[in-house]
C-alpha cells in the first residue's frame, strides 16, 4: 500500500480508563506466571522462598509503578519514559532509553513471548525436528537454526500481530479485552480446581528440596540466590511501564495513567502469588527442578497435568496460548508508539515519523519493529534474551523513580494529579533496588549484562548523525 509523507492521520484519544487497565494486564501477564517457577526453584531450593520471591519482586515492581505514576501524571503524552527523560534529563538521555527499548527491551520482550507461544502450540500440534547439522550451526556463537519450526511459528505471529496492530488501535484494544477476560475466567478455573484436588498437599510448600542446605542458604548466600530468583520473576512483571506509550491516545492521561498503572499491577501481583502457590501446592519442588534442568518443558503445564490429567494439559496449553497471544499483540501496539515519539523529535529514522491516514496507526514504526524483533527471535534463547532485557529495563526504571526527586525540585508548584505514595521512602528503595540489580547482574550474569549495554551502545553513532542532522 502506498503510504505518502503529506498525507498522515493523527493518533486519536481514544483510551479510558478501564482499557487502560487491560491493556497494563494484557502487557504484562505473558510467559513468567507459566515458565519461571521452574529457574526460581532450581535457584532458592524452598517454595517458602520462591513464594517469598514473588512477593518481593511484585512490591518492588510496585514502587517502581508508584514511581512512574506521579511522574506520569504530570508529563503524560506519547512516548511514556522517552517524554518524561527528556523533560527531566536531556535528549541525548531521552534517546537511550529508545533506541534500548528498539534494540533490545521491547523487541527482545515480543520475540520471548512469541517464542513461547510457539514452544505451547508444539505440544499441541508436534513441529517437525530441525535436523542435527543444522542445530550445530554456529555464527558468533548464536545457533539461529536451533528449534528452527519453533522460531518460524513465533516469526509468523510477529507477523500476524504486526498486520492486525496496524490495522488500528480499536481492533487491538476490543481484542485485548477479550482474551483478557478469557485468561482469567481460565486462570481462576485453574486456582479453584487446584486448591480443592486430592493431589495437592500442604506438604509440598512447607517441604524443601532434597539438594537444600540450611547451613549454606543463608547470610550472602541466601541473598545472592533471592536476588537471581527475583530478576526471573521480574520477566514475569515486565511490560508495566510500556501503558504510557499511548499517553497521547488515551482519554484525560494525567488522571487516567496513574489510576491503570497501580490498580493494573496490584491485579497482576495477586494473580501470580495465587498461581504460584498452586503449583507448589501441587508438586514437589523438586518437580520444579527436574523441570529445570531438562530445560524441557513448562512448568505450569506439568502442574496442571497431574491434577487433570491430558484435558488439563489441554487446558494450560490453551491458557498459555491465550496470554502469550495477547502479550505480544499488546507489546507490539504499545511499544511501536515510542519509536514514532522518537522520530517525531529526529531521534529515530525519520520515515518512522508517520501516521496512517486511514488506520492512525504508526504504521512504519511498526512495520520497523517487527523486522527487528524477527531477527532477535532466530538469535538467542528465551532465557538469555528476558535476562538481557530485565538489566536494561531497570537502568531506565531507576531513572524514572530517580526524576520524581528531580520534579520535586525543579518543578515545584507543577501540577500532580497523583502523588507517590510513601515519598520520599517508596521511590528511594526503589531506587536502591535498581542500582543493586544492576551491579548483580554485571556480577553473576556477565554475558547478559555487558550484551544489553553493547546493544545500547550500538545507538551511539545513529544519535551523533540525527543530531548533527537536526542542528
Amino acid at each position: 500500500m502506498q503510504e505518502s509523507s503529506n498525507n498522515q492521520g493523527q493518533l486519536v484519544r481514544s483510551i479510558g480508563l478501564i482499557s487502560a487497565i487491560v491493556l497494563i494486564i494484557s502487557s504484562v501477564i505473558g510467559t513468567g506466571v507459566f515458565k519461571k517457577v521452574a529457574a526460581m526453584s532450581a535457584e532458592l531450593q524452598s517454595p517458602v522462598l520462591v513464594l517469598i520471591a514473588w512477593l518481593l519482586a511484585g512490591l518492588i515492581s510496585l514502587a517502581g509503578t508508584l514511581s512512574n505514576a506521579e511522574v506520569a501524571s504530570m508529563l503524560a503524552d506519547s512516548g511514556g519514559d522517552f517524554v518524561y527523560f527528556k523533560k527531566i534529563y536531556n535528549r541525548f538521555f531521552a534517546f537511550l532509553f529508545g533506541w534500548t527499548n528498539f534494540a533490545v527491551i521491547r523487541t527482545a520482550s515480543i520475540a520471548s513471548i512469541a517464542y513461547v507461544f510457539a514452544q505451547s502450540l508444539n505440544t499441541l500440534v508436534v513441529f517437525p525436528e530441525t535436523s542435527k547439522a543444522l542445530s550445530d550451526f554456529s555464527f558468533f556463537g548464536l545457533h539461529l537454526f536451533d528449534n528452527l519450526s519453533v522460531k518460524l511459528v513465533a516469526i509468523a505471529l510477529i507477523i500476524f500481530q504486526t498486520y492486525f496492530n496496524y490495522r488500528g488501535l480499536k481492533l487491538g484494544e476490543n481484542l485485548s479485552r477479550v482474551l483478557t477476560a478469557l485468561m482469567f475466567i481460565v486462570m481462576l478455573t485453574i486456582i479453584i480446581l487446584g486448591l480443592t484436588s486430592s493431589v495437592g498437599s500442604i506438604d509440598n510448600i512447607t517441604t524443601n528440596s532434597v539438594k537444600y542446605n540450611a547451613d549454606t542458604m543463608s547470610g550472602g548466600v541466601l541473598f545472592k540466590a533471592l536476588a537471581l530468583a527475583c530478576l526471573s520473576a521480574f520477566w514475569g512483571y515486565e511490560g508495566w511501564a510500556s501503558v504510557g506509550f499511548i499517553g497521547g491516545e488515551m482519554k484525560n492521561p494525567q488522571r487516567n495513567l496513574p489510576l491503570a498503572l497501580i490498580s493494573g499491577m496490584v491485579i497482576v501481583i495477586v494473580t501470580y502469588l495465587l498461581m504460584n502457590f498452586v503449583y507448589l501446592y501441587i508438586l514437589p519442588i523438586d518437580e520444579f527442578i527436574n523441570i529445570y534442568e531438562s530445560k524441557n518443558g513448562i512448568a505450569a503445564v506439568a502442574v496442571v497435568n497431574s491434577f487433570l490429567g491430558s484435558w488439563g494439559s489441554l487446558l494450560i496449553s490453551g491458557l498459555i496460548l491465550v496470554a502469550t497471544f495477547n502479550c505480544s499483540s499488546t507489546t507490539i501496539l504499545l511499544a511501536s508508539r515510542l519509536f514514532y515519539a522518537m522520530a517525531r523529535d529526529n531521534m529515530f529514522f525519520k520515515k518512522v515519523d508517520y501516521i496512517h491516514p486511514k488506520y492512525n496507526t504508526p504504521s512504519k514504526a511498526l512495520f520497523i519493529q517487527a523486522i527487528w524483533t524477527c531477527l532477535l527471535v532466530l538469535s538467542g534463547t528465551f532465557d538469555q534474551l528476558t535476562d538481557m532485557l530485565i538489566f536494561a529495563a531497570f537502568i531506565f526504571y531507576g531513572a524514572t523513580a530517580l526524576g520524581v526527586f528531580i520534579l520535586r525540585r525543579t518543578m515545584p508548584d507543577t501540577p500532580r494529579p497523583y502523588k507517590v505514595i510513601g515519598y520520599p521512602v517508596v521511590p528511594a528503595i526503589f531506587i536502591l533496588f535498581c542500582v543493586a540489580l544492576i551491579i548483580n547482574t554485571l556480577i553473576e550474569k556477565p554475558y547478559e549484562a555487558l550484551s544489553g549495554l553493547g546493544l545500547m551502545a550500538t545507538g551511539l553513532p545513529f544519535y551523533f548523525y540525527w543530531a548533527k542532522k537536526k542542528s
